[in-house]
């Protein structure tokens, strides 16, 4: 993606037509606003990457499908090393033991340049709601009416009411 920045530390703002592929992309119905502030420093022989973005997300209720607008926001830490790097965690075929405390292996990107929009819509995705409920919906269910059985009518119309 290919946004503008406004000034550094980074000012991301995609205009109308890179939101509306943004909403494509995470088939969302539309992406109104989405602003980002992100610094891009250098970390061992690639880049670390923070920031916060805010946005504005048209999703479809999952209970009454209509569509409505939410706020979304979140951060950005990512650390990244091109490809090649001595530093990229290893890929191997063996089982690999991982410790849910220790940092995140850094990412690995192609080239010489890091795309930092990319990681911005990464953690837009990460942030938004599955099964959105737009505020007030509810859902009401009530089970169907149990069927009685021929044998249940039969009884009923024999015996006498009364």
């Amino acid at each position: 993606m290919n946004w503008r920045a406004v000034r550094s530390p980074l000012d991301l703002a995609p205009d109308e037509v890179q939101r509306a592929a943004i909403a494509k992309e995470l088939k969302l119905q539309s992406v109104p606003a989405l602003i980002a502030r992100v610094t891009v420093k250098p970390w061992l022989d690639g880049a670390e990457i923070t920031g916060r973005f805010q946005a504005v997300v048209e999703q479809i209720c999952s209970v009454s499908l209509d569509p409505f607008e939410q706020p979304v926001e979140g951060e950005i830490d990512v650390r990244a090393v091109p490809k090649g790097s001595p530093n990229a965690g290893q890929e191997t075929d063996e089982e690999m033991e991982l410790d849910p405390d220790a940092p995140d292996p850094p990412d690995v990107f192609p080239g010489d340049a890091v795309d930092v929009a990319a990681y911005v819509v990464e953690h837009l995705s990460l942030e938004i709601d599955p099964f959105p409920r737009k505020p007030g919906a509810e859902f009401e269910y009530s089970p169907p009416a149990a069927e009685e059985s021929p044998f249940a009518v039969l009884k009923n119309l024999k015996e006498p009411k009364g």
